[in-house]
C-alpha cells in the first residue's frame, strides 16, 4: 500500500512524484514504457515554469536558461518580447523534455520514489479508503498523468469535453536537403515549420485525420510537407513520425474522490505557444504539497480541493488563447488582414504585456482569499542573524514560510509552528508575507494581521 501512485512517467508524472516524495511520502510511478523515450515532444520551458524549478534547485539541470529579451510568437508571428514581463530568472529555457524527465525521475529515486516500468494501466477501483489499479498495486490517492488517453481519468468516470480536431498534424524527424529555409512558413495551404536539427511539421486545415491511430509514413508526412509547400521536398532516414491533432479539451473536473488528474489527463490543445507541458508542469507543483498535507493528515479541510479551483481555470485560458492562435493561423487568404492588424496590435507595450504574460504564465494569480495575494513571490534576498539568504533557497524544501521583515514578532507568535519562521530585512514595502510551498503568497501584511489567523487555516495545519 503506497501513499500515492501516479499513473504515467512522462515529465509531469516524474515531477510531481519529485515534489510527493521531497514531504516524505511515499510515492510510485507506474509506466507502461520499459523504458524512457530518447525523443523529445517539446522543449520550451516559460518563466513561471523556470521561477518554480528554481525553487527546487532544478533549474540549472533540465536545460539551458535564457535571461533578458526573448523574441516570441502569437501564432506564428513573431512580434512579442518575453522578457519584457519577466522580472525575475530567467524569460525562457531550452529544456528538452525527454531530458527533464531523466532529471525528475532521478530526483524522485533519490527522494526516496519507487519507479515501475513495463507496467499499463488499463483500469482502477476506488475504495472508502484506497484505489486499486489494474496491475495490482493499490494506494491512499492515485494520480493519472497519463496522457490524453488517460486510462485513469476514463476508469474513474471524468469527463473530458470541448471542440474536436480540424487540423490534421505530422511531426517527424528526418534528413532534409540543405538550404531549405527553417522557421515558421505559412502558405494558403497550411503551415510548415523547420527546426533545428531536421525536425519538419506540417498544419494542414483540410481537416482532421482519418485514423488518428495509424502510423505515420515517410510517403504520407513528404507528401503533406510538399502540397503545404508548393514544390518538392525530399526527405529520407525518417525518426520518430507521429501524428496529432487540434482538439481542444478539458477534464470537468480534476479529482474524483481518491483519484486526481494532471498534465495532459487533465486538458489538451494545439501546440502553439509551447504551453502544454508546462501547464502540466504547474499542475504537479500545485498539486503536490496540498496532496502531501492529505497524505500525512496535515491538510485543513478542503485543501485538496483547491487544487481543482486553482488550476482548472488556469488550463481553461490556456486553451482559450491556443484556440485564438489556431483562428489566427488559418491559411486561408482572407484571414490575412486580420493578421496583419494583429501583428500592429502587438507592437504595442500593453498588448505584449497581456499576451507575453499570458504565454508565459507570470500573469497566473490564484484566488487565496486575501486581497492582494495569491501571486508568485519573486526572489528576494533576507538579511538575518545567520547571514544573507535567498527566498529561492529557502523555498528548496518545499516548507511553508513565513518572511517577518520588520520586526513582527506578533506576528509570528501567531504563525507558531505551522510556517518556518525567517526574521530579516530584504527590499520589499511589506512587513510580512505568508508563502506557500509552491512559492505563492497566502497573505501579506497589507491584508491587516487580523486576516493571518484566516490564512493560515485556509492552507496549514
Amino acid at each position: 500500500m503506497f501513499d500515492v501512485a501516479v499513473v504515467g512517467g512522462g515529465p509531469v508524472g516524474m515531477l510531481l512524484a519529485a515534489e510527493l516524495a521531497l514531504q516524505q511520502v511515499d510515492v510510485v510511478v507506474v509506466e507502461r514504457r520499459a523504458v524512457p523515450l530518447t525523443e523529445s515532444k517539446a522543449g520550451t520551458l516559460h518563466a513561471r515554469t523556470a521561477q518554480s524549478l528554481d525553487r527546487r534547485g532544478l533549474l540549472t539541470e533540465v536545460g539551458h536558461p535564457t535571461w533578458g529579451s526573448v523574441a516570441f510568437h502569437f501564432s506564428g508571428m513573431f512580434g512579442l518580447d518575453l522578457g519584457a514581463v519577466v522580472e525575475d530568472g530567467p524569460s525562457i529555457v531550452g529544456s528538452p523534455s525527454a531530458w527533464a524527465e531523466h532529471v525528475y525521475a532521478e530526483r524522485a529515486t533519490a527522494l526516496g520514489a519507487t519507479i515501475l516500468r513495463g507496467q499499463e494501466v488499463t483500469g482502477l477501483v476506488q475504495h472508502d479508503d484506497h484505489v486499486r489499479l489494474s496491475n495490482g498495486i493499490e494506494a491512499r490517492y492515485v494520480v493519472g498523468a497519463d496522457g490524453a488517453r488517460s486510462a485513469v481519468r476514463k476508469a474513474a468516470g471524468i469527463p473530458f469535453t470541448g471542440m474536436g480536431a480540424r487540423v490534421a498534424a505530422l511531426m517527424g524527424e528526418v534528413r532534409l536537403p540543405p538550404g531549405l529555409p527553417g522557421g515558421y512558413h505559412r502558405t494558403p495551404r497550411g503551415w510548415l515549420i523547420v527546426w533545428p536539427g531536421g525536425r519538419i511539421t506540417t498544419y494542414d486545415y483540410r481537416g482532421p485525420h482519418a485514423d488518428r491511430d495509424a502510423p505515420v509514413t515517410l510517403e504520407e508526412l513528404q507528401e503533406a510537407a510538399e502540397y503545404i509547400a508548393g514544390f518538392p521536398i525530399p526527405m529520407a532516414e525518417p525518426r520518430s513520425l507521429t501524428r496529432y491533432g487540434d482538439a481542444s479539451l478539458q477534464a470537468r473536473t480534476y479529482r474524483s474522490g481518491r483519484v486526481l488528474l494532471a498534465g495532459d489527463a487533465a486538458h489538451v490543445h494545439f501546440p502553439w505557444g509551447g504551453q502544454g507541458l508546462n501547464t502540466g508542469m504547474e499542475d504537479a507543483f500545485n498539486l503536490g504539497w496540498k496532496l502531501a498535507a492529505q497524505v500525512r493528515g496535515r491538510a485543513p479541510d478542503g485543501l485538496l480541493d483547491t487544487y481543482h479551483a486553482e488550476r482548472h481555470p488556469v488550463a481553461a485560458r490556456v486553451l482559450w488563447n491556443v484556440r485564438a492562435q489556431n483562428a489566427l493561423a488559418d491559411p486561408d487568404p482572407r484571414m490575412d488582414p486580420l493578421r496583419e492588424l494583429f501583428a500592429e496590435l502587438m507592437r504595442f507595450d500593453e498588448v505584449n504585456t497581456y499576451l507575453s504574460g499570458m504565454i508565459s504564465g507570470v500573469d497566473t494569480v490564484y484566488d487565496v482569499g486575501v486581497p492582494g495575494a495569491g501571486w508568485m513571490a519573486p526572489d528576494l534576498t533576507i538579511t538575518t542573524d545567520r547571514g544573507a539568504v535567498t527566498l529561492v533557497e529557502l523555498l528548496r524544501k518545499a516548507r511553508p514560510l513565513f518572511l517577518d521583515l520588520n520586526g513582527r514578532d506578533d506576528l509570528a507568535t501567531l504563525v507558531g509552528g505551522r510556517a518556518e519562521v525567517v526574521a530579516g530585512k530584504a527590499e520589499s514595502p511589506l512587513e510580512a508575507l505568508l508563502i506557500r510551498p509552491d512559492g505563492y503568497v497566502a497573505w501579506t501584511s497589507e491584508a491587516g494581521e487580523e486576516t493571518l489567523p484566516g490564512a493560515l487555516d485556509r492552507w496549514f495545519l
